[in-house]
């Protein structure tokens, strides 16, 4: 097969209807950052300890070594095809048109879903609860209009949230640790799960919902500085520096909550840093640790969707009228108000577990294809061995099959309309 020629890698000034390389290895680090110590962090644990009980580190260690198998083969594909659009393209250039708008189209609807999960995190801390969707809705509006003033916006505004939800983290758990107020016998000491084997795999599908940000940095390969070596390694450096911070945050929700209290929490760290004896002031930081990083992490979800569409709209799998580029702001301003739109929309609508579980659904499709794509690659395209895309495959098939059936059969329901939706309008193009 062909391969495409790289674009130029220039800053700016590109052709009309391009996107403007912007984005040099800490500006993509920031928005991976963003994106993954987000609602993942804030949210996922506690339907991941419903499933997995006393299992949850096992849960999240299976999650993990599924997210390293497709990042590899994200950051092998990124190389080869340094655009817009992730593993749409990837599919689309590997595997043939329909294994691309799959992949397309399972990332949209996932990480719209994704979104939604993010911006109803935030209101879940920031407000009262009966203040929580129209809250989350306004946020999404915000943070739309931020992304349509530039991609260097966005890159700004995610490195500064990270930055503060870092630092407060950091002090919550350290607090947490030595001050005393843990039990670590309750993080190890209780080896066992409610809903057994498939119980873990349950978990990990869901823990994969918080590990599956780094594609976002793919999905902009079209503004990144010197792609071919950029975004592999900003991919690589983001998931090892959460994939660390996961774990301490596991541990300690468990040591402070145990596994029922953890499943039975709406807002976790708030509980762990009040049960870990801290005082008033270690729950008001973890509430605003998690505002902020669902902020951060919706600031660049709404900023990765609209890439994808982009490219999707220029093969005209969604209407060309999106494929539009602000002339100067250089960025897709109609799509991200689309997806803006919509993802207001079901956070007034849709329950927040549901989302989690329908947006993994999409995520996890779309990375199925993904490696699939990368393991036809050869010679100086391969980054990696072959056997790491087959265990990412393997994984993915898995771990969508083991989701929370009803959030599964909501996702492939959506992935069918879509696929049919396709095969109407390519019917009709060819009569």
């Amino acid at each position: 097969m062909t391969e495409p020629p790289a674009p130029p890698t220039v800053s700016s000034g590109g052709p009309p209807g391009s996107l403007d390389r912007r984005l040099g290895l800490p500006g993509a680090v920031s928005i991976g950052l963003g994106s993954m110590i987000g609602a993942g962090v804030f949210a996922a644990f506690a339907p991941a300890a419903a499933a997995a009980g006393g299992l949850l580190l096992l849960g999240l260690a299976l999650a993990v070594i599924v997210a390293l198998c497709n990042a590899t083969s994200t950051a092998q594909l990124a190389a080869a095809y340094p655009t817009s659009g992730g593993a749409y393209v990837y599919g689309r250039e590997r595997l043939g048109e329909w294994a691309g708008f799959t992949a397309g189209w399972a990332f949209v609807i996932g990480k719209t879903a994704s979104a939604a999960a993010m911006a109803t995190t935030f209101a879940v801390y920031a407000v009262p609860p009966e203040w929580s969707r129209p809250v989350a809705a306004v946020a999404v509006v915000a943070l739309t209009a931020v992304n349509l003033r530039g991609i260097t916006r966005t890159a700004r505004g995610a490195a500064a949230i990270a930055g503060l939800v870092l630092t407060l983290l950091a002090v919550v758990l350290a607090a947490a640790w030595f001050g005393g107020g843990v039990d670590p016998g309750a993080a190890l000491g209780t080896w066992d799960s409610p809903g057994g084997a498939y119980g873990v795999l349950q978990s990990a599908g869901l823990l994969f919902f918080a590990l599956a940000g780094y594609a976002r940095i793919a999905t902009l390969g079209e503004e990144v500085i010197d792609p071919r070596r950029t975004i592999p390694r900003a991919i690589v450096t983001t998931l090892a520096a959460v994939v660390v911070l996961y774990a301490v945050v596991a541990l300690t929700l468990l040591a402070t909550l145990g596994p029922a209290g953890l499943a039975a929490s709406s807002a976790p760290l708030v509980d762990a840093a009040q049960s870990a004896g801290l005082g008033p002031w270690a729950g008001v930081a973890a509430r605003v640790a998690a505002a902020a990083a669902c902020l951060g992490a919706l600031l660049a979800g709404l900023a990765g969707v609209s890439r994808t569409a982009l490219a999707m709209a220029r093969h005209r799998d969604l209407p060309a009228a999106l494929e539009a580029v602000h002339p100067v702001h250089k960025v897709p301003h109609r799509v991200e108000m689309v997806i803006g739109g919509l993802v207001a929309v079901a956070v007034l609508l849709v329950d927040l577990r549901e989302m989690i579980g329908f947006s993994s659904t999409g995520v996890l499709v779309y990375y199925a294809v993904a490696n699939l794509a990368a393991l036809t690659q050869r010679g100086a395209d391969r980054r990696y061995p072959p056997a790491l895309q087959v265990l990412g495959l393997v994984g993915c098939v898995v771990l969508v099959a083991t989701l929370p059936w009803t959030s599964l059969a909501a996702g492939l329901a959506v992935l069918a309309v879509g696929l049919v939706g396709r095969a109407v309008v390519v019917s009709r193009r060819r009569t």
